[in-house]
């Protein structure tokens, strides 16, 4: 923090107040990219955390028509432990319970950091590669002479692939 803090006073300082229109056109597709990287992890620990629900469902819906008193074996952190499946079964419910409000808290942040990507875009003209192909030709070609002309300085945007 302090790193980035004694950067921006430096900048300021050396460049007489040059370049004040914003993040350039690289840091705009990195920050882009970190955020649908951030997003894709959510989406895919959802996935995940949906197949262990499966998994607990399975392995529920089997103990329910055993006999209580039968030994069962349980991971617990890494370690098989030896007990009963009146033990296991609450626990085993109350996980996929925890793991129901986990999914629900991920998706929320998913929405968010969608809304959040949508707001980036449209802030800074971002277009992804093969987005918009069924509008005019001339127009794609007409932007892409300006994103790849050097610098964007007025409404030109970002291409991303």
């Amino acid at each position: 923090m302090a790193a980035n803090s004694s950067n921006t006073g430096n900048k300021s300082s050396s460049s007489g107040g040059g370049k004040q229109s914003g993040p350039s056109a690289e840091q705009v597709v990195a920050t882009f990219q970190r955020m649908r990287q951030e997003q894709r992890n959510m989406a895919s620990k959802a996935a995940e955390l949906e197949m262990d629900i499966n998994e607990h469902s399975l392995v529920i819906e089997t103990l329910k028509e055993v006999d209580p008193s039968r030994k069962c074996f349980r991971l617990v952190g890494g370690v098989l432990v030896e007990r009963t499946v009146k033990e296991v079964l609450p626990a085993l419910e109350n996980n996929k319970e925890q793991i129901t409000k986990l999914i629900e808290s991920i998706n929320t942040q998913m929405q968010a950091k969608g809304r959040e990507l949508t707001e980036y875009r449209e802030r800074y003209n971002i277009r992804l590669v093969g987005e918009g192909e069924g509008e005019g030709q001339g127009q794609s070609a007409a932007s892409s002479s300006n994103s790849e002309g050097g610098g964007s300085k007025s409404g030109a945007g970002v291409l991303v692939s």
